[in-house]
Formats: C-alpha cells, structure tokens, sequence
C-alpha cells in the first residue's frame, strides 16, 4: 500500500503559481473543471481546484492533472495521480472518454466528489439531474444501454477477428460471432456506445466496460 501510495506522489511537480485560466464555452467537451472548499490546519478557507485538458499539453500531447489553490497553480503530475491536501488528498484518474475519479478523500476513508465547474459539460449536466432527476435517471439508463449493446455487438466481432491470427487459429481454432452485421449499423452502433460512454464519464461513472465497448 505504501509502494503505490509513493509512486503516486512521486510523480506530482511543484507548480509556478500561474494564475487559473477561466473556463471558456468551446471548451465544455475539452476541459474539466472541478473544485472544492476546504479548511486548513490554521482555520483559513480555500478553494482547491483540478484542472484537466483532455487533448493534451501543447507542449507535448501528455494529460496532466493540474491543482490550483485559491487560482494559483500549486502542482501537476500525469495521471493517475493524488494531490496532498488539508485533512487528505485528492485523487484524479482519467479514461478515454473523461474524468473517471477527481474525489476529496478524508483521513478517515470517506470521500467527496470534486464539485464541476457550472458552464462545463460535467455541471450541466449535474444541473439538469438536480433540476430533472427523473429526466436524468432515463438519460443515464439509456446511456448504459448504448455501452451494454456495444459491448454485445463488438466483442464477438473482436473475438472473431483474433481467431483467424494463424498462430491463435492452429492453438484453439477459429470462432465465428453470430452477429454480422453491415458496415454502416458496425458505426451507427460504435457512435451509440461513444455516446453513452461520454455521458456516462460526464457522471464520472465510467469502468472498463465503456473502454471494452467502444
């Protein structure tokens, strides 16, 4: 536990102090946001907030995780990655389609979500589920329906695929997915489970199935 706890740590650099870069609206799909408020051993209040371009540093194309205190760059680092932080850290993992963790985690275990910025992807959408729960909870059913279609339709064709390599072939022998389907239904329903898994990581609720189906 304490081996992974200081690979984490090792990979976080300590920031310039740059100040934070507001949020723009071409960015809702692009950048993820989230804060949170916390109290420091002295009694004084700040806001902690993780910042995250998923296409990438300019610089070099890598994804970084960057921790801004009160708007002043403190530290980034590659992810998966922690953050110290009063009373515990922040933990930040992402998946190709998204935030997959950006949690406050207490001393004691417990743990909080990262509040998303309001004019990001991720805050709209945690608005209209506190606006429109029941619209919500439909949204996401049908997000994950997409995912569990992809995934049924996909992987048999995936399996299919890896069979015929001649050294798998001569091992085990070939396998033949039931489903054969024609190109175009292939990409509508590949678009279906990007969709759902997209929407799916705007909840940061994400898991490998999302990864496997689309």
């Amino acid at each position: 536990m304490m081996a992974g706890n200081n690979w984490r740590n090792r990979r976080v650099r300590v920031g310039s102090g740059e100040p934070l870069r507001r949020y723009r609206w071409w960015q809702m799909f692009g950048r993820s946001l989230r804060s949170i408020t916390l109290r420091s051993d002295a009694g004084t209040m700040s806001t902690y907030t993780i910042d995250v371009r998923h296409a990438g540093d300019m610089t070099d194309g890598e994804i970084r995780a960057r921790l801004y205190v009160d708007g002043a760059l403190q530290s980034y680092a590659k992810m998966p990655t922690r953050f110290a932080v009063p009373g515990g850290h922040i933990e930040v993992a992402i998946t190709g389609f998204g935030l997959k963790r950006c949690h406050y985690v207490r001393a004691d275990g417990t743990e909080q979500q990262l509040s998303p910025d309001p004019r990001s992807a991720e805050g709209r959408r945690a608005r209209l589920h506190e606006r429109h729960p029941g619209v919500s909870r439909v949204i996401g059913l049908v997000s994950i329906a997409f995912v569990v279609v992809g995934l049924g339709v996909e992987v048999p064709q995936i399996i299919e695929a890896l069979s015929k390599i001649p050294l798998i072939a001569d091992s085990i022998g070939t396998f033949t997915s039931p489903l054969r389907l024609p190109l175009e239904l292939n990409l509508l329903v590949g678009l279906a489970a990007v969709l759902g898994s997209t929407e799916r990581a705007l909840r940061m609720r994400s898991s490998w199935i999302d990864e496997l189906a689309s």
